[in-house]
């Protein structure tokens, strides 16, 4: 049924190219209390009222830990080159340190010789946002330093335990989220709203970035394994010239922070300039920097949404409050919304050229580094109808935005930018954060009542990808209109 929708493929990848699909401990594995994991920030934090919308957790999630094989399942019926998946520090060392949980261990380590199995390449996530709970009560989590150290360790010993197999690492995910939404902004896990802190806990996941890459040159043994970070970079642009000033104090504390330390080893100047109103810096010491500025092998990006940013023109230096707001200077920035733009579930607009403009950007600014593109996707609303006495999900929108940042992103190869792969966000509909499980990201929909697994559209245009390594189009005209916009018609699925 769903080969109805899809066409032949016009724009060939290289055979080197990985394609592939990505997710996070904490968001779909579940069985918090099993196996000897121990408690993470985010348990406490979802499990406080307020924080999580509609009360949500992640204790189930998708239940990836007790459907591992069925998942698996899944990723080679897609045909994926790469799976990147994060490793839940709390199921490793349940403290964060000291004590190492060995049926965690195993676990992770059966997931990567099932995935080599099947012919998938495992990408590893050392730290997607999953800080153990005890780190955070013996040393203020990312605020304190020692957490940098225990983080070198935990990723010594992951290192050592799988490093024989996996093909690409990255030490944290998103360090943005973990400071400034963790401790700044209070938005996400554990909720603190101190922009020092937030400066403070950025430069510790910068120090501890350059620890677990040399930590990680000690232990990984896999001949061609490759390091990197995944960071969001985010791609900003100045709503008109007079605004570019609001392009650079967002650029300094969004993108440079850690950039700067981690791939030119130094903190910008301007960024220091920007922020001396909430720290002097005093907790980077002499020879951090050194630290924080390892050699890496790839440089992976997350991309979602152009953000488009002005100037506040009502801010006022000598009468606004200071504090309080979602980064250090967000006060003197306003972000624009694009009336123009189609947007996804999550409200985020959708520029496919942004795609195309930022890896020829950072290709331009960092020409020694191969590009992965490790998170691309959308949340839409989705429904389970009955088509030829199947359960479907005919998710047109997400399907849409794939193929258009897929080709977006051959664009931007055709143009010179050295990017080796792009995976798809996300493998599973899952626990998202702060929003709990309303949007859904997966183009594999998850029933959070049965666990049932079902391949969506965008699947069947996924495996096609992978399969054929040309980009598959959309049929216009009667398979969409029969299965797109007229799908209310089909039976929904209610249990």
């Amino acid at each position: 049924m769903y080969d109805r929708l899809l066409q032949s493929g016009e724009l060939t990848f290289p055979s080197s190219f990985t394609l592939g699909a990505a997710t996070a401990a904490y968001q779909i594995e579940g069985g918090v209390r099993e196996g000897g994991r121990g408690p993470s920030i985010w348990d406490t934090f979802s499990h406080t009222p307020g924080k999580i919308e509609g009360g949500a957790t992640g204790d189930v999630a998708a239940d990836h830990y007790h459907h591992v094989d069925e998942d698996l399942d899944l990723m080679a019926w897609l045909g994926l080159d790469a799976y990147r998946f994060s490793i839940s520090w709390p199921r490793v060392m349940p403290s964060g340190e000291e004590v190492v949980n060995q049926e965690g261990l195993a676990f992770y380590s059966q997931l990567v010789d099932s995935l080599l199995h099947r012919g998938i390449q495992p990408v590893v996530t050392l730290n997607h946002w999953d800080l153990p709970q005890a780190l955070e009560d013996k040393y203020g989590g990312w605020r304190g330093r020692e957490t940098a150290f225990a983080f070198e360790k935990y990723a010594e010993i992951v290192g050592a335990a799988l490093g024989d197999r996996v093909a690409i690492w990255s030490t944290h995910n998103e360090p943005w989220n973990n400071s400034f939404s963790g401790y700044g902004s209070g938005a996400f896990a554990p909720g603190g709203t101190n922009h020092a802190d937030a400066l403070k806990a950025a430069h510790h996941l910068n120090l501890s970035h350059g620890l677990a890459v040399k930590a990680l040159r000690r232990t990984v043994t896999r001949e061609d394994a490759r390091i990197s970070v995944a960071l969001n970079i985010f791609r900003i642009e100045a709503d008109s010239p007079a605004d570019t000033e609001a392009a650079r104090l967002f650029d300094a504390v969004a993108n440079r922070v850690f950039t700067g330390p981690m791939l030119r080893g130094e903190y910008p100047t301007d960024l220091l300039e920007d922020t001396r109103q909430f720290t002097d810096w005093s907790f980077v010491l002499p020879g951090d920097l050194a630290i924080c500025h390892q050699p890496l092998d790839l440089l992976g990006v997350n991309y979602y949404e152009v953000m488009h940013v002005r100037l506040n023109p009502s801010f006022d230096p000598d009468t606004e409050k200071i504090g309080g707001t979602a980064f250090p200077g967000s006060e003197r920035i306003e972000f624009v919304r694009r009336a123009e733009l189609d947007r996804t579930g999550m409200d985020w607009g959708i520029e496919p050229r942004g795609l195309e403009d930022h890896l020829v950007a950072l290709s331009a600014e960092f020409p020694a580094l191969p590009i992965m593109v490790m998170e691309n996707g959308a949340s839409f609303p989705d429904t389970v109808v009955v088509i030829d006495d199947r359960p479907a999900v005919m998710d047109l929108d997400r399907t849409k935005y794939l193929e258009a940042h897929v080709r977006a992103t051959h664009r931007a190869l055709t143009r010179g930018a050295h990017v080796v792969g792009y995976l798809v966000w996300s493998l599973l509909d899952n626990f998202e954060w702060a929003a709990g499980y309303g949007p859904r990201f997966g183009i594999i929909h998850v029933d959070y009542e049965t666990l049932k697994r079902t391949p969506k559209l965008s699947a069947y245009w996924l495996r096609t990808l992978c399969a054929t390594r040309a980009t598959p189009g959309l049929t216009q005209g009667p398979g969409e209109r029969e299965y797109g916009t007229a799908v209310a018609d089909w039976p929904v699925i209610t249990g």
